[in-house]
């Protein structure tokens, strides 16, 4: 397909664009439809994740919509969502940085205040505690960085699966799908006898 628009069809962007601006839903899911193979595509370069892609797409059409006072029918609107779409993927990058970072930063101090307190109480069972405790460090590190991040945010922010759907932007479900494969994985390794 030729990515070049024709004539007619930049007329037609143009009509549906106007229509958007007063707030036509149909006008913007004609475009939608028109263009989001185009916006997947442009994320996935990007971002280079198929299911991140989906979503910062998916998101970009979202704010869009939102924005779409701010549509010049008389410019491309391709041009104008590809900007959208380039804001989140960069804002995407930069979060789950900050965010590795900060998990990063705090599996010491995690792995070591699981076991403070129990050392200080029986000093018989500290060599137990502490190579469980290196083991549980062990097999949190193995994990993938978003189940290790469910693991923080829940068993150690004490965050509720709401609160933690709202801070990363993800559905409950979602949440609760990383929280079991990272509580499944995480006994699996611990159990694992040398």
């Amino acid at each position: 397909m030729d990515l070049a628009l024709t004539r007619d069809a930049v007329t037609s962007d143009r009509d549906l664009a106007v229509k958007v601006r007063r707030g036509d839903a149909g006008a913007f899911g004609d475009l939608v439809e028109r263009y989001k193979r185009r916006a997947y595509y442009a994320a996935l370069a990007l971002v280079h994740s198929h299911e991140d892609a989906l979503d910062l797409s998916q998101e970009a059409f979202y704010r869009a919509f939102r924005a779409r006072r701010t549509l010049d029918p008389d410019r491309p609107f391709y041009a104008w969502l590809y900007q959208i779409i380039r804001h989140l993927c960069f804002n995407h990058h930069r979060d789950r940085r900050t965010r590795s970072k900060h998990l990063q930063e705090a599996k010491p101090w995690l792995v070591s205040r699981a076991g403070a307190a129990a050392e200080s109480e029986d000093p018989l069972g500290s060599v137990v505690r502490r190579e469980l405790r290196e083991k549980v460090r062990a097999a949190i590190e193995r994990l993938p960085a978003a189940e290790r991040e469910m693991l923080v945010l829940r068993e150690f922010e004490g965050l509720k699966y709401r609160e933690i759907a709202e801070l990363l932007g993800i559905p409950i479900g979602t949440v609760m799908s990383r929280l079991y494969s990272a509580r499944h994985r995480l006994a699996q390794v611990v159990e694992e006898r040398p």
